[in-house]
This record gives structure tokens, sequence and C-alpha cells, in this order.
């Protein structure tokens, strides 16, 4: 039985292309996975608390000295690193919000590297594999005016690959807000068919995973 991690960070609870597409992809998987476990975190209308002093110095304190404030920020940062640790894939839903992902998505990711443990050479989360679903309301591709403003997807694969050394892979939706912008009326095929690409390869994505953790 595989145990899928999903987290959305979204800020609109409503007409979230990221949460959208993450919502194939899950209900995807829970097909695959009728009898599997989903542990969900939704990032937005549940923020975590930035990491403070007592979060990291917790880690260097002997358990038997710790603050109260110190011993609660390392419950929850232990929380935290267990759910990554005992999922068998992850699912990220991150929208691009001034170039970057929102700060609630940070804030995890803040508490749950922890080197030595889920951070560095020896990560205890390595090669677990992650999908990225970014959503960005304009375009980042090679030869379009804000080429090397994207910094949503290649940070998370960074981080993610890097500190945390999850195996990951990224599903974008572009020019999400055609829609409702007037002045890009005439991108709005190309949008719709971005979102449509999304979709599938979110379905395609949880389906083939779903049946490689299964044999």
């Amino acid at each position: 039985m595989a145990t899928l991690l999903h987290l959305d960070s979204s800020a609109l609870s409503q007409g979230s292309t990221s949460r959208d597409v993450a919502e194939t992809f899950r209900k995807a998987w829970e097909e695959q996975h009728p009898d599997g476990k989903v542990v969900y975190r939704d990032l937005a209308a549940n923020p975590l608390p930035h990491i403070s002093e007592a979060g990291i110095t917790a880690h260097f304190t002997d358990a038997a000295e710790r603050t109260a404030e110190q011993q609660a920020a390392f419950d929850l940062r232990n929380e935290l690193a267990e759910e990554l640790e005992s999922a068998d894939a992850v699912l990220i839903a991150a929208p691009m919000y001034n170039f970057s992902i929102p700060s609630s998505l940070k804030a995890w990711l803040d508490q749950v590297i922890i080197m030595g443990r889920t951070g560095g050479e020896n990560s205890s989360v390595a090669g677990k594999p992650t999908t990225v679903v970014t959503s960005r309301g304009g375009s980042y591709a090679p030869g379009t005016p804000r080429e090397g403003f994207e910094f949503a997807a290649t940070y998370l694969e960074k981080v993610l690959g890097g500190l945390l050394g999850l195996d990951v892979d990224v599903i974008a939706a572009e020019l999400t807000l055609a829609r409702s912008v007037p002045a890009m009326a005439g991108l709005i095929d190309q949008s719709d068919a971005s979102r449509a690409q999304a979709h599938e390869a979110a379905a395609t994505k949880a389906k083939s995973l779903a049946a490689r953790l299964s044999a």
C-alpha cells in the first residue's frame, strides 16, 4: 500500500490551476491505489510557522536541556520530516508568485530540510519520486521577454533535488492569466492548450508512478 504526500500552496482556494492539476494527479493516483493513503497539507489554509531560532538551535541542543519552545519547534520539524520519510511519492503544487514560490511552501521547506537527516549527502529521502505542479500567469519559455525570470520550478528542482536528493519531475501550466487579463486575450488558445497538457501529464505521471510502486 503506497502513501502519497500531497502539498498545496496556492493562496487561492478556488480557481487555482496548480491545485486543479494536482487534483487530477491525486485522483488518478487514488484510482490506482483505492486502498492507499494520502497525507495532505494545505500550506496556504493552514500555514506552518517560519523557521525560528528555537527550531534551528533545538537540533544542536541535548534533549534534556531544550527549552519548551525548542522542544515544540523540534517536534514540528520531526513530524514534517517523518511525513516526508514515510511517503512513497510526493506531490507539490506550487504556483509562481512574483517569479518565485509561495512563502507558505518556503516555510515547509525550511522546516523539513534538516541537514544530516533529510538534507545533505546521506539524505533519508534520497531518490523518492516527487512531482512538482507549477503554474505561471505568463510564459517564461526560451525566446520570451521574461526568459530567465522563472525562479519557482528552477528553484524547486535545485532545492528538492540538490538538498533533499528527491527524484523531481516538473509539470507546468503557462499563460494562466490569459482569460482574465484583456491584454492577453490573444493567448487564450495557448493557455487552454497548456492547461490541458498539464492535466494530461499529471494523470499519466500518476498512473505510471502508481504502477511502478505497485510492481
